[in-house]
C-alpha cells in the first residue's frame, strides 16, 4: 500500500469514527444532511460512510432514514448489564468458596472467543493470587476457560496455541482431548499452565442448561496440588449453587 493510499484509509477510518461519536452522542436521530453538514463532508460521502457503519451495525436507520446508534451498542449495553447482574448474583457463591478454600475466587464469562474475569474474591492467605479482573488471560492456559471450552461456551480453538508457560497446552488438538474428562467430572483444573506454580480449578454455570460463565478458585501449585479432586468437589458445588440462584431468579441470568 502506498503512503497515499494509506493515508487516504486512515482519513476515512477517521470520518466514519466522528460519525459514529456524533451519532452517539445526540439526543435524538439525526439526519444524514445534518451529519453531512456538521463534519464538513459532501453529502455523498457521509452516505457512503453511513451506509458502512450500518452494515456494520454500528449505526441504523429508522423509518425517516435519520440515524441512531446501531444493534452492536444494544448487545453491548445488555451484556454488561448481564454481567452486572450475574455478578451480583454469585456473591453468595464466591464468598462461601473463599471462606472454603481461602483461595482466590474468580467468575469468568465467555466473550469475543476468550474468557473475561468479572469478578474476584481475594485470597485469604498471603500468599495467594493476583487480581485477575480485567486481565487478558489465554483461555486454553486457564480453569475457566476449559471449562467454557468443554460446555461449547467458547468454540475450541484448532492449530497451534501459545504457550506461557512449559506446561501449557500447545494445539487445538490436545485441548479438544482433555474435554470429554472435564465434562464427566463436572470441574477443569489447569496445574502450571498458565504459569509456573500456579493451579485453577473451575466449573460451569448454567442457566436453562447452558453454560454462561465458570466459577473458580486459583492458588499455588504447593498449597493445592494434594487436594485438586476434593477441591473440584467443592467448586462445583457451589457453581450448582449459583446455577439455582439464576434458574429461580431468571432475570438475573446471562443472555
Amino acid at each position: 500500500m502506498s503512503p497515499a493510499s494509506a493515508s487516504t484509509g486512515t482519513q476515512s477510518i477517521d470520518r466514519a469514527a466522528d460519525l459514529v461519536a456524533r451519532v452517539v452522542r445526540s439526543d435524538g436521530p439525526v439526519a444524514t444532511p445534518a451529519l453531512a453538514e456538521s463534519t464538513g463532508l459532501a453529502r455523498s460521502t457521509a452516505q457512503r460512510l453511513l451506509g458502512a457503519l450500518e452494515r456494520a451495525e454500528l449505526l441504523a436507520r429508522d423509518e425517516a432514514g435519520a440515524w441512531s446508534p446501531g444493534p452492536l451498542f444494544d448487545l453491548y449495553a445488555s451484556r454488561r448489564a448481564d454481567d452486572e447482574v450475574l455478578v451480583a448474583a454469585a456473591g453468595p457463591a464466591m464468598r462461601t468458596l473463599g471462606e472454603e478454600t481461602g483461595e482466590t475466587v474468580n467468575l469468568g464469562v465467555p466473550r469475543r472467543g476468550t474468557v473475561v474475569q468479572v469478578a474476584q474474591v481475594d485470597a485469604a492467605y498471603f500468599l495467594g493470587s493476583r487480581d485477575w479482573v480485567g486481565t487478558d488471560v489465554p483461555a486454553h492456559c486457564s480453569a475457566l476457560g476449559k471449562v467454557l471450552y468443554a460446555y461449547g461456551a467458547l468454540p475450541v480453538p484448532t492449530g497451534a496455541l501459545d504457550a506461557p508457560a512449559p506446561a501449557s497446552v500447545t494445539s487445538g488438538d490436545r485441548l479438544a482431548e482433555q474435554l470429554p474428562g472435564i465434562r464427566r467430572a463436572g470441574w477443569a483444573a489447569t496445574v502450571d499452565e498458565l504459569e509456573p506454580g500456579l493451579t485453577g480449578i473451575a466449573a460451569p454455570v448454567r442457566v436453562r442448561g447452558a453454560v454462561v460463565a465458570a466459577l473458580g478458585i486459583s492458588g499455588p501449585t504447593s498449597r493445592l496440588s494434594d487436594q485438586i479432586p476434593s477441591t473440584g468437589a467443592l467448586v462445583a458445588t457451589q457453581a450448582a449453587a449459583l446455577s439455582a440462584r439464576l434458574e429461580n431468579h431468571p432475570q438475573e441470568g446471562a443472555a
